[in-house]
């Protein structure tokens, strides 16, 4: 059985996505509320409601687990957001988080394992600076790693770029058919820019991690969404309010598909935007091509998403209800939900999409454990 220790770990996605084959041995997180919903979902056992920097090595059991995961805070490297990069308050968490590592790696301890998981901003935050400063880190630590993004829209339809830096400790053998010769699909152009900045010790323990693309996703935003008498919809005159609120472009998009004449399923974000006059203004902006946008949490930068049916010339909308965000990070019906509106979507739109971690498991951080094992069992 795979140990692992995750950090940061919200309502539990992660452990969703690794599955029954891993072993929690310590769950952290410093939201009383989140960790209710992790309780709620998987016991209490392995869970520690605390702040990261209070955390010390012998909080942690085992000798030595498989797997460090940290999908620490997003707020100060997000596009969205002010700005302040590792240096802020909430991303800057991440230096207690390593402050813990290090104290691991110290008494021999090391996880085989780190995987860090952010916002895809997080490369370029800081001109850069920032994600050297957390490569810098893992080397330090004796890690090789390399960095991929991986859209959530390859398996739920919802679109949410995410970047994962995977380190594997020092001294353990990595099998030839996860070392890619330079960069893939899952290296795009803001990856192959922060590698190519990167001070060269930097550049010689990267790793261009490979790994096959997911089957076609056959899921569409309307196969998510709720039956109509189950969730509450706008009045015409709030929808028409939202539709006063589009750019004409906007209202171009909807007007096609009004002329389709069939039932057409989007998402509605409202944002202020800057127009032509230097007035920042409130719009919507809607998306018809069968995602919803990326969820996002208000401390992200973002108002709350919105549904936007068409049909023919009837228009409605409403918000998304707490299920069909669960549904749109991966999660099972049966996951419990906050009962409160906002707190379910902040567990949600602060989660990591559970079937992208099952596919990483399976094609990297699985194969590179049992790669240890038989080599371990080879040297008998």
């Amino acid at each position: 059985m795979r140990g692992y220790y995750e950090f940061f770990a919200g309502g539990g996605m992660v452990r969703a996505g690794l599955g029954p084959d891993w072993s929690c041995l310590f769950a952290n997180d410093f939201d009383a509320r989140k960790s209710a919903a992790y309780r709620a979902n998987w016991g209490a056992d392995e869970l520690v409601t605390a702040d990261v920097a209070a955390l010390r090595p012998s909080d942690l059991p085992g000798a030595r687990a498989s797997l460090a995961w940290a999908s620490f805070p997003c707020q100060d490297l997000s596009l969205a957001g002010a700005g302040a990069g590792l240096k802020g308050a909430r991303s800057g968490t991440f230096y207690a988080f390593w402050s813990l590592m290090e104290r691991l790696i110290a008494e021999d301890r090391a996880a085989d394992l780190i995987v860090l998981e952010n916002v895809k901003g997080a490369l370029t935050s800081h001109g850069g600076a920032d994600f050297c400063a957390l490569l810098t880190h893992l080397h330090a630590g004796g890690y090789t790693f390399g960095a991929i993004i991986v859209d959530g829209a390859l398996f739920t339809p919802q679109s949410r770029p995410r970047l994962f830096v995977i380190g594997v400790r020092a001294g353990l053998a990595i099998p030839s058919h996860l070392k890619g010769e330079g960069a893939s699909h899952w290296h795009p152009d803001a990856v192959r820019t922060a590698h190519a900045a990167l001070p060269a010790p930097l550049r010689r323990a990267w790793m261009w991690w490979a790994m096959p693309m997911p089957a076609a996703r056959e899921t569409q935003l309307e196969d998510l969404i709720e039956d109509d008498a189950a969730v509450a919809w706008h009045t015409e005159a709030e929808t028409l309010y939202l539709i006063g609120l589009m750019s004409e472009a906007n209202r171009r998009k909807l007007e096609a598909a009004k002329r389709e004449g069939q039932r057409i399923v989007g998402c509605i974000y409202r944002r202020t935007r800057t127009d032509a006059a230097g007035v920042r203004r409130q719009r919507a902006e809607i998306r018809l091509d069968g995602l919803s946008g990326c969820l996002r949490t208000p401390a992200g930068g973002s108002s709350r998403q919105l549904i936007l049916v068409v049909e023919g010339s009837r228009v409605r909308s409403r918000l998304i209800s707490a299920r069909e965000t669960a549904r749109l990070m991966g999660l099972p019906d049966n996951y419990r939900l906050p009962a409160n509106y906002n707190e379910a979507y902040h567990l949600t739109g602060d989660g990591v999409v559970v079937p992208v971690v099952r596919h990483l498991a399976a094609y990297l951080l699985e194969p590179l454990l049992a790669h240890q094992r038989i080599s371990a069992e080879a040297a008998e």
